[in-house]
Protein backbone atom coordinates (compact mmCIF):
# COMPACT_ATOMS: atom_id res chain seq x y z
CA UNK A 1 0.00 0.00 0.00
CA UNK A 2 0.88 3.38 -0.49
CA UNK A 3 -0.25 6.63 1.16
CA UNK A 4 -1.10 10.21 -1.35
CA UNK A 5 -3.23 12.36 0.58
CA UNK A 6 -5.21 10.85 2.94
CA UNK A 7 -5.93 7.91 0.86
CA UNK A 8 -4.78 4.05 0.67
CA UNK A 9 -3.68 2.81 -2.85
CA UNK A 10 -2.33 -0.25 -4.05
CA UNK A 11 1.14 0.08 -5.35
CA UNK A 12 2.17 -1.64 -8.27
CA UNK A 13 5.14 0.16 -9.19
CA UNK A 14 8.48 0.48 -7.91
CA UNK A 15 11.38 -2.04 -7.92
CA UNK A 16 11.21 -4.34 -4.92
CA UNK A 17 9.95 -7.23 -6.55
CA UNK A 18 10.66 -10.02 -4.06
CA UNK A 19 9.18 -7.26 -1.15
CA UNK A 20 12.51 -7.50 0.95
CA UNK A 21 12.57 -4.00 2.05
CA UNK A 22 9.50 -4.30 3.61
CA UNK A 23 9.32 -7.71 4.80
CA UNK A 24 8.88 -7.45 8.69
CA UNK A 25 11.23 -11.03 8.76
CA UNK A 26 13.81 -9.17 7.06
CA UNK A 27 13.55 -5.97 9.31
CA UNK A 28 13.56 -7.74 12.71
CA UNK A 29 17.21 -9.42 11.91
CA UNK A 30 18.42 -6.37 10.08
CA UNK A 31 17.51 -4.22 13.52
CA UNK A 32 19.83 -6.37 14.67
CA UNK A 33 22.46 -6.05 13.00
CA UNK A 34 22.65 -2.57 12.72
CA UNK A 35 23.45 -2.39 16.63
CA UNK A 36 26.32 -5.11 15.98
CA UNK A 37 27.69 -3.09 12.76
CA UNK A 38 26.69 0.08 13.04
CA UNK A 39 24.08 2.27 10.76
CA UNK A 40 26.89 3.01 8.14
CA UNK A 41 30.98 2.38 7.68
CA UNK A 42 32.29 5.13 5.91
CA UNK A 43 35.69 4.04 5.58
CA UNK A 44 37.85 3.28 2.73
CA UNK A 45 38.07 -0.61 2.17
CA UNK A 46 41.99 -0.10 1.87
CA UNK A 47 42.22 1.43 5.35
CA UNK A 48 44.41 -0.62 8.49
CA UNK A 49 40.96 -1.13 10.29
CA UNK A 50 38.71 -3.62 7.71
CA UNK A 51 35.69 -5.26 8.51
CA UNK A 52 35.86 -8.85 7.35
CA UNK A 53 31.90 -8.98 6.24
CA UNK A 54 32.78 -7.53 3.45
CA UNK A 55 35.44 -10.02 1.56
CA UNK A 56 32.47 -12.65 3.75
CA UNK A 57 29.91 -11.02 1.48
CA UNK A 58 31.75 -11.55 -1.46
CA UNK A 59 33.06 -14.58 -1.50
CA UNK A 60 29.75 -15.20 -0.57
CA UNK A 61 28.14 -13.88 -3.32
CA UNK A 62 30.43 -14.91 -5.64
CA UNK A 63 30.48 -18.75 -4.95
CA UNK A 64 26.49 -18.44 -5.30
CA UNK A 65 26.79 -16.81 -8.61
CA UNK A 66 29.06 -18.80 -10.12
CA UNK A 67 31.74 -16.45 -10.43
CA UNK A 68 35.38 -16.48 -9.16
CA UNK A 69 35.30 -13.44 -7.15
CA UNK A 70 33.11 -9.93 -6.95
CA UNK A 71 33.52 -6.76 -5.50
CA UNK A 72 30.35 -4.34 -3.38
CA UNK A 73 30.61 -0.68 -3.74
CA UNK A 74 28.06 1.25 -2.21
CA UNK A 75 26.04 1.34 -5.25
CA UNK A 76 25.17 -0.36 -8.77
CA UNK A 77 25.89 3.09 -10.62
CA UNK A 78 29.17 3.13 -9.05
CA UNK A 79 29.98 -0.67 -9.83
CA UNK A 80 29.26 -0.15 -13.32
CA UNK A 81 31.38 2.71 -13.71
CA UNK A 82 34.31 0.65 -11.98
CA UNK A 83 33.45 -2.15 -14.23
CA UNK A 84 33.86 -0.25 -17.45
CA UNK A 85 37.03 1.82 -16.30
CA UNK A 86 38.25 -1.76 -15.90
CA UNK A 87 37.68 -2.67 -19.79
CA UNK A 88 38.31 0.10 -21.69
CA UNK A 89 41.96 1.17 -21.89
CA UNK A 90 43.20 -1.24 -25.13
CA UNK A 91 39.79 -2.01 -26.35
CA UNK A 92 39.69 -0.44 -30.31
CA UNK A 93 35.46 -1.17 -30.87
CA UNK A 94 32.73 -1.03 -28.25
CA UNK A 95 29.62 -1.70 -29.04
CA UNK A 96 26.44 -1.02 -27.18
CA UNK A 97 23.11 -2.48 -26.96
CA UNK A 98 20.24 0.33 -27.45
CA UNK A 99 19.08 -0.30 -23.41
CA UNK A 100 21.80 -0.22 -22.05
CA UNK A 101 21.80 2.01 -18.61
CA UNK A 102 23.92 4.68 -18.72
CA UNK A 103 26.15 3.30 -15.75
CA UNK A 104 27.78 0.69 -17.90
CA UNK A 105 28.14 3.34 -20.82
CA UNK A 106 31.57 4.64 -20.88
CA UNK A 107 32.26 9.09 -21.18
CA UNK A 108 32.18 9.65 -24.56
CA UNK A 109 29.92 6.62 -25.56
CA UNK A 110 26.15 6.41 -26.46
CA UNK A 111 24.35 3.42 -26.90
CA UNK A 112 22.56 3.48 -30.61
CA UNK A 113 18.52 3.64 -30.00
CA UNK A 114 18.44 3.46 -33.57
CA UNK A 115 18.01 -0.21 -33.34
CA UNK A 116 16.47 -2.97 -31.53
CA UNK A 117 18.35 -5.56 -29.30
CA UNK A 118 17.63 -8.17 -32.09
CA UNK A 119 18.69 -5.45 -34.60
CA UNK A 120 21.71 -4.49 -32.82
CA UNK A 121 22.76 -8.43 -31.70
CA UNK A 122 22.68 -8.92 -35.81
CA UNK A 123 24.73 -5.70 -36.62
CA UNK A 124 27.40 -6.85 -34.36
CA UNK A 125 27.60 -10.21 -36.19
CA UNK A 126 27.89 -8.99 -39.02
CA UNK A 127 30.55 -6.31 -37.85
CA UNK A 128 32.69 -9.24 -36.20
CA UNK A 129 32.80 -10.59 -39.52
CA UNK A 130 33.79 -7.97 -41.75
CA UNK A 131 36.78 -6.81 -39.03
CA UNK A 132 40.10 -8.59 -38.73
CA UNK A 133 40.49 -9.80 -35.02
CA UNK A 134 40.28 -7.13 -32.64
CA UNK A 135 39.77 -6.20 -28.84
CA UNK A 136 35.80 -5.56 -28.66
CA UNK A 137 34.36 -4.86 -25.57
CA UNK A 138 30.20 -5.33 -26.03
CA UNK A 139 27.79 -3.88 -23.25
CA UNK A 140 24.24 -4.03 -22.63
CA UNK A 141 21.61 -5.04 -19.77
CA UNK A 142 20.35 -8.32 -18.62
CA UNK A 143 17.29 -7.24 -18.70
CA UNK A 144 14.93 -4.10 -20.76
CA UNK A 145 12.98 -3.41 -17.48
CA UNK A 146 11.26 -0.80 -19.62
CA UNK A 147 9.95 -3.11 -22.97
CA UNK A 148 10.20 -6.07 -20.59
CA UNK A 149 12.75 -8.08 -22.68
CA UNK A 150 15.21 -10.78 -20.96
CA UNK A 151 18.07 -10.74 -23.43
CA UNK A 152 20.11 -14.13 -24.29
CA UNK A 153 24.07 -13.65 -24.47
CA UNK A 154 24.63 -17.07 -26.09
CA UNK A 155 25.24 -15.59 -29.33
CA UNK A 156 28.80 -13.43 -28.16
CA UNK A 157 30.73 -16.87 -28.08
CA UNK A 158 30.90 -16.75 -31.99
CA UNK A 159 32.58 -13.17 -31.48
CA UNK A 160 34.62 -14.79 -29.64
CA UNK A 161 36.09 -17.38 -31.38
CA UNK A 162 37.71 -14.55 -33.57
CA UNK A 163 38.08 -11.41 -31.45
CA UNK A 164 39.20 -10.82 -28.11
CA UNK A 165 35.82 -10.70 -26.21
CA UNK A 166 35.06 -8.62 -23.16
CA UNK A 167 31.15 -8.62 -22.11
CA UNK A 168 30.08 -6.51 -19.80
CA UNK A 169 26.29 -6.75 -18.38
CA UNK A 170 24.47 -4.96 -15.72
CA UNK A 171 22.04 -7.19 -13.70
CA UNK A 172 20.03 -4.70 -12.05
CA UNK A 173 16.90 -5.62 -13.08
CA UNK A 174 17.75 -9.61 -12.50
CA UNK A 175 19.48 -9.78 -9.64
CA UNK A 176 16.80 -11.92 -6.94
CA UNK A 177 14.15 -12.60 -10.25
CA UNK A 178 16.43 -13.89 -13.52
CA UNK A 179 19.12 -16.28 -13.26
CA UNK A 180 20.74 -18.71 -10.76
CA UNK A 181 18.68 -18.36 -7.82
CA UNK A 182 18.90 -15.06 -6.62
CA UNK A 183 22.39 -14.42 -7.79
CA UNK A 184 21.68 -13.22 -11.33
CA UNK A 185 22.77 -13.87 -14.57
CA UNK A 186 26.67 -14.22 -14.47
CA UNK A 187 26.59 -18.47 -14.30
CA UNK A 188 24.45 -18.12 -17.93
CA UNK A 189 27.28 -16.49 -20.06
CA UNK A 190 30.69 -17.81 -18.29
CA UNK A 191 32.83 -18.72 -20.78
CA UNK A 192 36.71 -19.30 -21.06
CA UNK A 193 37.46 -17.62 -24.14
CA UNK A 194 35.18 -14.18 -22.88
CA UNK A 195 36.19 -11.52 -20.47
CA UNK A 196 32.45 -11.79 -18.56
CA UNK A 197 32.16 -8.97 -16.14
CA UNK A 198 28.55 -8.58 -14.56
CA UNK A 199 27.52 -5.66 -12.35
CA UNK A 200 24.45 -4.04 -10.92
CA UNK A 201 22.52 -2.83 -8.10
CA UNK A 202 21.48 -4.69 -4.89
CA UNK A 203 18.86 -2.05 -3.97
CA UNK A 204 16.01 -3.43 -6.26
CA UNK A 205 14.81 -7.03 -5.71
CA UNK A 206 17.49 -7.96 -3.41
CA UNK A 207 16.68 -5.01 -1.02
CA UNK A 208 20.64 -3.78 -0.31
CA UNK A 209 22.17 -0.53 -0.72
CA UNK A 210 25.04 -1.26 -2.58
CA UNK A 211 26.09 -2.63 -5.75
CA UNK A 212 28.64 -5.62 -7.11
CA UNK A 213 30.80 -6.59 -9.65
CA UNK A 214 31.25 -10.17 -10.19
CA UNK A 215 34.32 -11.14 -13.16
CA UNK A 216 37.47 -13.61 -12.66
CA UNK A 217 40.01 -13.05 -9.95
CA UNK A 218 42.02 -10.80 -12.30
CA UNK A 219 39.41 -8.22 -13.69
CA UNK A 220 38.39 -8.28 -9.79
CA UNK A 221 41.89 -7.19 -8.58
CA UNK A 222 42.35 -4.62 -11.17
CA UNK A 223 39.22 -2.84 -10.17
CA UNK A 224 40.18 -3.06 -6.12
CA UNK A 225 43.21 -1.64 -7.14
CA UNK A 226 41.69 1.72 -8.28
CA UNK A 227 41.25 5.10 -6.74
CA UNK A 228 37.58 4.63 -7.56
CA UNK A 229 37.56 1.57 -5.11
CA UNK A 230 40.09 2.32 -2.77
CA UNK A 231 38.42 5.85 -2.15
CA UNK A 232 35.01 5.13 -2.07
CA UNK A 233 33.09 4.27 1.08
CA UNK A 234 31.62 0.65 1.02
CA UNK A 235 28.11 -0.08 1.11
CA UNK A 236 26.11 -1.12 4.63
CA UNK A 237 27.67 -3.64 6.61
CA UNK A 238 24.51 -4.77 8.29
CA UNK A 239 22.87 -5.28 5.33
CA UNK A 240 25.36 -7.71 4.23
CA UNK A 241 25.70 -9.32 6.86
CA UNK A 242 21.78 -9.80 6.80
CA UNK A 243 21.63 -11.02 3.19
CA UNK A 244 23.84 -13.78 4.38
CA UNK A 245 21.76 -14.78 7.20
CA UNK A 246 18.16 -14.46 5.63
CA UNK A 247 19.09 -16.96 2.52
CA UNK A 248 15.91 -19.17 3.57
CA UNK A 249 13.31 -15.77 3.32
CA UNK A 250 14.61 -14.88 0.21
CA UNK A 251 13.72 -18.38 -1.20
CA UNK A 252 10.41 -18.05 0.29
CA UNK A 253 9.66 -14.58 -1.18
CA UNK A 254 11.33 -15.45 -4.25
CA UNK A 255 8.48 -18.36 -4.81
CA UNK A 256 6.12 -16.36 -3.78
CA UNK A 257 6.60 -13.24 -6.51
CA UNK A 258 6.95 -16.32 -9.08
CA UNK A 259 3.47 -17.70 -7.62
CA UNK A 260 1.91 -14.22 -8.02
CA UNK A 261 3.51 -13.74 -11.85
CA UNK A 262 1.90 -16.95 -13.25
CA UNK A 263 -1.42 -15.71 -11.41
CA UNK A 264 -1.33 -12.48 -13.19
CA UNK A 265 -0.34 -13.44 -16.17
CA UNK A 266 -3.06 -16.61 -16.39
CA UNK A 267 -5.20 -13.90 -15.26
CA UNK A 268 -4.42 -10.98 -18.40
CA UNK A 269 -3.77 -13.41 -21.01
CA UNK A 270 -6.61 -12.72 -23.28
CA UNK A 271 -5.70 -9.07 -22.97
CA UNK A 272 -4.50 -7.39 -25.95
CA UNK A 273 -3.89 -4.34 -24.26
CA UNK A 274 -1.17 -5.68 -22.13
CA UNK A 275 2.17 -7.40 -22.89
CA UNK A 276 4.15 -9.66 -20.22
CA UNK A 277 5.36 -13.13 -19.64
CA UNK A 278 5.06 -15.27 -16.41
CA UNK A 279 8.73 -15.26 -15.28
CA UNK A 280 9.24 -11.77 -14.55
CA UNK A 281 6.94 -9.38 -12.87
CA UNK A 282 6.54 -6.23 -14.87
CA UNK A 283 3.78 -5.90 -17.51
CA UNK A 284 3.71 -2.78 -20.10
CA UNK A 285 -0.06 -1.74 -20.96
CA UNK A 286 -1.88 0.74 -23.01
CA UNK A 287 -4.08 3.12 -23.45
CA UNK A 288 -2.48 6.10 -21.36
CA UNK A 289 -6.07 6.59 -20.08
CA UNK A 290 -6.09 3.30 -18.19
CA UNK A 291 -3.58 5.03 -15.63
CA UNK A 292 -6.05 7.77 -14.31
CA UNK A 293 -9.13 4.81 -14.51
CA UNK A 294 -6.38 2.60 -12.00
CA UNK A 295 -6.01 5.43 -9.44
CA UNK A 296 -9.51 6.06 -9.57
CA UNK A 297 -10.31 1.91 -8.74
CA UNK A 298 -7.40 2.82 -5.89
CA UNK A 299 -4.26 1.23 -7.84
CA UNK A 300 -0.99 3.04 -8.33
CA UNK A 301 1.36 1.83 -11.42
CA UNK A 302 4.34 3.04 -13.26
CA UNK A 303 3.76 5.62 -15.67
CA UNK A 304 6.36 7.96 -17.02
CA UNK A 305 7.61 9.38 -20.88
CA UNK A 306 10.76 7.45 -21.77
CA UNK A 307 13.49 8.04 -23.02
CA UNK A 308 12.99 12.06 -22.71
CA UNK A 309 9.86 14.21 -21.71
CA UNK A 310 8.65 14.43 -24.74
CA UNK A 311 8.27 11.09 -25.55
CA UNK A 312 5.57 8.45 -25.43
CA UNK A 313 4.47 7.53 -21.91
CA UNK A 314 5.80 3.92 -20.74
CA UNK A 315 2.70 2.40 -18.60
CA UNK A 316 3.43 -0.46 -16.54
CA UNK A 317 2.63 -2.49 -13.61
CA UNK A 318 4.92 -4.18 -11.27
CA UNK A 319 4.18 -7.36 -9.52
CA UNK A 320 5.96 -8.07 -5.81
CA UNK A 321 6.01 -11.09 -3.05
CA UNK A 322 4.38 -8.77 -0.84
CA UNK A 323 1.23 -8.33 -2.96
CA UNK A 324 -1.24 -10.72 -1.75
CA UNK A 325 -3.63 -12.89 -3.85
CA UNK A 326 -6.35 -10.95 -3.11
CA UNK A 327 -4.04 -7.68 -4.00
CA UNK A 328 -3.54 -9.78 -7.61
CA UNK A 329 -7.05 -11.14 -8.09
CA UNK A 330 -8.36 -7.66 -7.83
CA UNK A 331 -6.00 -5.59 -10.35
CA UNK A 332 -7.58 -8.61 -12.64
CA UNK A 333 -10.85 -7.76 -12.39
CA UNK A 334 -10.19 -4.03 -12.96
CA UNK A 335 -8.30 -4.59 -15.97
CA UNK A 336 -10.49 -6.99 -17.46
CA UNK A 337 -13.24 -4.18 -16.64
CA UNK A 338 -11.67 -1.99 -18.45
CA UNK A 339 -10.64 -4.05 -21.38
CA UNK A 340 -14.40 -4.24 -21.82
CA UNK A 341 -14.66 -0.90 -21.94
CA UNK A 342 -12.19 -0.08 -24.58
Amino acid sequence: MVEIEGKEYLYFSGTSYLGIAQDVDFLDVLANNVFEWGANFGQSRNNNIRLEIFEEFEEFFALNAGAASAAVLSSGYLAGIAAWKSLIQGTDQIWIAPDAHSAIIPDGYKADTQLDFIQWKKDCQRRSEDLFPQKILLIGNAIDPLSINIHDYHWVREIAEKHELSLLIDDSHAFGVVGKEIFGTYSHWDDPKINLVVSGSLGKALGLPAGIILSNGEQIGKIKDTALFGGASPGSPAHLQTFIEMQHRYEETQHLLEKNCILFEKGIRNLNHINGRPDYPVFRFHPDEWVEQLERAGIICSSFPYPTELSPRVNRLVLSAYHEKSDIEYLIDILQDLAKQS
